[in-house]
């Protein structure tokens, strides 16, 4: 069977489809040519056929890197019930099914596992994956390499590094929100000639861009109308606060339709609870934060309403992306009111340290030996900047040649016998008998899991840490005991001296100033599409590199109901008596106020690292000036 011929069987045999969507075939027929692939289609486009397929055809392994945990779950599930051998490694599979799925990789009748970017902190699984052939490795949302991007995350910068370190027969970088500028540092980052990058129109003609103006108190009204006047249908109302989802929800289920709320902040299993609803309930209609629809493959979604607007236009491409994948008309509006300005732009200040916190993580950098270990926790903590910012920062002394990531690791084992210590050391030769009965001894007893010191074991017993490792591997396979791992620390290298901390510092609180003025600028964005002359539809495609030879004919412009000129957001001020207070609180907690950008933070409601542990989040002011712009407050309070 030829080339082609095997791809068409697989097609129509395995996946009961008849033909490619537009894209799909130019993508895998590069990949079995050998070739590093950029797929970049829209929301919905068809972009997992395009590593599902050709993992098939390949011998060894495909490896699918997604932060979507939904995604992981629902594809997994789909491909099994087709006959592929596909598994999953995430945080809530059992010891037992990760055992098994661990065998499945190791044996080689794992065809398609897909794991989380994170997933490689962990060296069980960098043992694992480099045991094996790895024929494809396949990397969502590869929008999140280029610190440009509207979701970057420091993590997928050493995914190139990863897959080069694993020798893979080649890389498919997906994405549906490229724009010129990332599109460029992704195929920079996994090595993808220009003409292997593939894609498709970015406009798609079944969805409707409406953009609605609208006051606070008139908003719920005009979604009501919507809500009962269309046609019935799956839909999703975004919003950006927790609470706003909660309380929007309880209203519409008061109008009689089903309504559920969802957001990050509920327990794992009622979210569950909710999308498994979502997706086998008529007409659901589900209130929710952006943590919801990623990775949900929903196809008749016919309503998509933004309460709020979106952070910028590649999140809302995203957002409507999730509406009419089955090629059917559906709505996607948006209410448009200026207020909400305020609360987007806060969310982008709450992320920026202090210029003070930034230097104290420099020099406790400097001052560290030329090898050495960091928890991104403990640092977080201790100079209240978050840990994603906190792994920006260090990615940004590697990019500049200061630093080089030696790879992350577990300090501690925890473990829970299955069978006695007698047991397991009689089935072992004499020499492994006794380094694993001195190892054992050394192990602390807590109430029903035992601990294992990695670093204080070597140390004690001068032995290698991957000899320690790959016992307790060896003990967990067995069945003689169920491992977990703590205590996760991120390894570095010096590669020059960090001399002159001041310059440093200021160089990096630049550059994280300068990412904080960019979100502004993508809110700005949005509000500028809203407001467009043109054809709405046109200009997002525009956005994304894409140019349309006429307007979509379906858009708020289009339709000839456009916002002419939206009014002035309203001039928010802190109150004489929120100032007042907050001094009462910094004098009772000194150490969580250094500055004023951290009591800034605690008026508007954004937590930090330093007010979470000091349970300030919960105090009855944090929040009381969340309409007012962060701005405002900042400089009330002398900053």
């Amino acid at each position: 069977m030829t080339g082609n011929d095997s791809i068409l069987s697989t097609l129509r045999g395995t996946f009961a489809l008849k033909d490619f969507r537009i894209g799909q075939r130019d993508v895998i027929e590069r990949l079995m040519a050998g070739k590093n692939v950029a797929a970049v289609f829209p929301t919905g486009g068809g972009k997992s056929l395009c590593y599902q397929l050709p993992a098939l055809l390949f011998d060894g392994l495909t490896v699918v890197v997604s932060p979507l945990m939904a995604l992981m779950r629902e594809q997994v599930d789909t491909l099994i019930s087709k006959g592929v051998a596909a598994a999953r490694l995430d945080s809530s599979l059992t010891a037992d099914e990760l055992a098994a799925t661990n065998q499945g990789v190791r044996n080689g009748s794992t065809k398609i596992l897909y794991v989380a970017p994170e997933r490689f902190f962990n060296e069980r699984f960098r043992e694992l994956i480099a045991a094996v052939p790895v024929s494809l490795f396949a990397v969502d949302e590869a929008h999140c390499i280029s610190q440009w991007g509207h979701n970057f995350r420091p993590d997928y910068l050493k995914l190139a590094s990863i897959a080069n370190s694993l020798r893979v027969g080649r890389v498919l970088a997906l994405t549906a929100t490229a724009t010129p500028d990332v599109l460029s540092d992704i195929r920079a980052g996994f090595r993808i000639e220009n003409s292997d990058v593939i894609q498709t129109p970015f406009h798609r003609k079944n969805l409707s861009l409406r953009f609605t103006q609208a006051k606070p108190s008139t908003r719920l009204g005009l979604i009501a109308n919507r809500l009962q006047e269309n046609p019935p249908g799956s839909t999703i109302v975004y919003v950006t606060l927790q609470k706003t989802a909660e309380e929007l929800a309880e209203k519409i289920e008061q109008l009689e339709m089903p309504a559920k709320a969802y957001h990050a902040g509920m327990p794992d299993d009622e979210r569950q609870a909710v999308q498994d609803w979502f997706m086998t309930t008529e007409n659901a209609i589900v209130v929710a934060t952006i943590a919801f629809g990623m990775g949900i493959d929903k196809s008749d979604i016919r309503y998509i309403y933004h309460w709020n607007i979106s952070k910028g236009l590649e999140s809302y491409a995203q957002e409507i992306g999730r509406a009419g994948r089955d090629g059917l008309p559906s709505i996607c509006e948006t209410f448009v009111v200026p207020d909400d300005r305020t609360t987007l732009e806060n969310f982008a200040y709450g992320d920026t340290p202090t210029l003070k916190a930034v230097s104290g993580l420099v020099d406790f950098v400097a001052h560290h030996p030329e090898e050495f270990f960091l928890s991104y926790y403990e640092l977080a903590n201790e100079f209240d900047i978050r840990d994603l910012v906190i792994r920006t920062l260090l990615t940004y002394l590697e990019l500049d040649g200061f630093l080089a990531s030696t790879g992350p690791r577990y300090d501690k084992y925890e473990f829970k016998p299955q069978v006695s210590s007698a047991t397991i050391l009689k089935n072992l030769d004499n020499e492994r008998r006794k380094f694993a009965s001195e190892v054992l001894s050394l192990t602390v007893k807590k109430k029903t899991w035992f601990e294992l010191p990695i670093p204080i074991v070597c140390e004690r017993l001068r032995c290698d840490r991957k000899q320690l490792v790959s016992l307790f591997e060896h003990f967990s396979e067995q069945g003689w005991m169920e491992l977990k791992v703590t205590g996760l620390v991120h390894g570095y290298r010096k590669l020059k001296p960090l001399d002159d901390i001041s310059k440093i510092s200021r160089s990096l609180f630049d550059r994280v100033a300068q990412l904080e003025q960019q979100e502004i600028g993508r809110i700005d964005q949005l509000f500028e599409l809203a407001c467009s002359k043109n054809c709405q539809a046109a200009s997002l495609a525009r956005h994304f590199g894409q140019t349309m030879n006429e307007g979509c004919g379906l858009c708020s412009v289009c339709v000839g109901s456009s916002i002419n000129e939206l009014p002035s957001r309203l001039q928010a001020k802190i109150g004489s008596s929120a100032i007042t207070q907050i001094k009462v609180v910094i004098s009772e907690h000194p150490a969580a106020f250094s500055e004023p950008r951290n009591q800034a933070r605690f008026l508007c409601g954004l937590s930090s690292p330093r007010l979470v542990r000091h349970r300030l989040t919960r105090h009855p002011l944090f929040g009381c000036c969340g309409d007012v712009p962060f701005t405002t407050v900042l400089s009330a309070v002398g900053g």
